[in-house]
């Protein structure tokens, strides 16, 4: 895992700038020097970006609820990715379809694709239309959209820690995790040799805090939300 995927703003960025619409600027917060997406805050205040979409194939894992998983997929639309969700509850991911909008032709906008858990055909990822892959699961997620080319992010989103998601979790390039209860903290510990101090935090998070996970990084943060995106995806929470 790399702490190269975690920058605060200002500092050196791995992803490009792109161009996209006003009405997807005005739904989702700004998203941040160079394409990287501004997640939230650190204890110091200032803003921390996530260059989820860069020029090598990327995992991420997702471990908590909707609300972060369908935050980080509204912002990597704001800077001009395609987003393609593989999941079994599609009408929760619905509110996606709605922030991109609708075609001239009256129809859904091709931003935003809601499949089933199945292997099928990806948009081909490029710099000017990176891909972010949605694996919304369950705990345990196989591996049917592995990301394989530049350009190409596959997100994991796990409701909760389980002892046969450990392959999952160690192949990530970044972890991002909200409060875990006591023995789910304490298998996360085991899978990424935590010590005792970073076990009680994670156990300890608020409902807006996460926790960024990557090599050599260890970042507590406070999940940023602007009023549209509350509009669009309700209050700040943990949990489905």
């Amino acid at each position: 895992m790399s702490s190269r995927l975690m920058d605060t703003k200002g500092g050196a960025g791995v992803a490009p700038e792109f161009l996209v619409s006003p009405e997807m600027l005005s739904a989702v917060s700004p998203s941040g020097d160079r394409g990287g997406m501004v997640l939230g805050s650190s204890a110091r205040g200032e803003p921390l970006l996530v260059s989820a979409l860069r020029p090598a194939p990327t995992r991420i894992v997702l471990v908590g609820g909707l609300y972060l998983a369908r935050q980080v997929a509204l912002r990597a639309m704001a800077v001009g990715a395609w987003v393609v969700v593989a999941t079994g509850r599609p009408a929760a991911w619905q509110v996606l379809q709605k922030a991109a909008g609708t075609g001239p032709d009256g129809r859904p906008a091709p931003l935003v694709q809601i499949r089933r858990l199945s292997p099928v055909e990806l948009p081909r990822p490029s710099e000017d239309g990176p891909l972010l892959v949605v694996h919304d699961g369950g705990p345990t997620p196989q591996e049917l959209f592995p990301p394989r080319s530049p350009w190409q992010t596959t997100v994991y989103v796990l409701p909760y820690m389980h002892p046969q998601a450990g392959a999952t979790a160690n192949t990530a390039d970044l972890v991002l995790m909200q409060r875990l209860p006591v023995g789910q903290a304490q298998l996360a510990a085991r899978i990424w040799r935590l010590p005792p101090p970073m076990v009680q935090e994670l156990s300890s998070l608020a409902d807006d805090q996460v926790v960024a996970l990557g090599r050599n990084m260890w970042e507590r943060m406070r999940l940023v939300t602007t009023q549209k995106e509350q509009q669009i995806l309700g209050p700040v929470r943990r949990g489905d």
